[in-house]
């Protein structure tokens, strides 16, 4: 009982500490010890990365369209500056605006409107558009930068330029993520990933990496590196 508060406690320290000392970022939740950071719910029932079940398709995004057993109509679109798309047999649909399951459902109803008998169709979004990443801390050009297709952490760096050499602590590159409503982190070590000793996570539309500057820790670092037993951080 009195371990179960304590963590109760902690937590709120911790909390406290990241919303004073990360830019007004307040994390709810961390990943537990032992498990990788978890990616949003970002799949479709075939399991494509969507951008999240809440992304909204946008002007010049790329799709890739395919109903299931009709190879004919499985087709790459690009939605156009009117947020239209053109496919076979059904013509132009709008799909600026529209969220994946929508999409999806009114293809579906195009397609069975005199064409195919209860089809599967499923979109993926292979390019998007108006996907974004923070990128703060010791980096070159610190900012908000868009990502299209998959990009991973170190793609998400040079985006920003890169690390700045004379102040980043390569041991402390902090990833940030929203996950089921809470906010999730994971500290990764820059040189492992470079050296293929780790996986090069891939990153997700409204992700956060901190790049923490070397010898001059922030207190939300000092403070989950003192309370390591706890597992609330996932080390990598």
């Amino acid at each position: 009982m009195l371990n179960h508060w304590i963590r109760i406690v902690v937590v709120l320290m911790l909390t406290t500490l990241l919303a004073a000392c990360g830019g007004g970022v307040a994390v709810r939740n961390v990943a537990v010890s032992g498990q990788a950071l978890p990616a949003p719910d970002t799949t479709s029932a075939s399991g494509a990365y969507q951008g999240g079940t809440d992304y909204r398709i946008g002007a010049q995004d790329l799709l890739e369209i395919s109903v299931f057993g009709v190879q004919e109509l499985n087709k790459s679109v690009r939605v156009n500056s009117n947020g239209q798309i053109s496919l076979p047999l059904v013509g132009g649909i709008m799909a600026g605006g529209k969220t994946i399951p929508e999409l999806e459902a009114e293809l579906a109803k195009k397609y069975s409107d005199g064409y195919l008998q209860n089809p599967q169709v499923s979109v993926f979004v292979k390019e998007f558009t108006s996907q974004r990443i923070t990128l703060e801390g010791a980096v070159t050009s610190p900012g908000i930068y868009p990502i299209t297709g998959r990009t991973s952490l170190l793609q998400g760096i040079a985006l920003a330029g890169g690390v700045d050499d004379k102040l980043a602590d390569p041991g402390g590159i902090v990833l940030m993520r929203q996950v089921d409503g809470k906010r999730m982190a994971a500290v990764y070590d820059l040189r492992k990933v470079r050296r293929g000793e780790i996986e090069d996570p891939l990153l997700y539309g409204d992700d956060i990496i901190v790049v923490e500057q070397s010898g001059s820790k922030t207190a939300y670092r000092r403070f989950i590196e003192s309370m390591p037993i706890l597992g609330f951080f996932r080390w990598f």
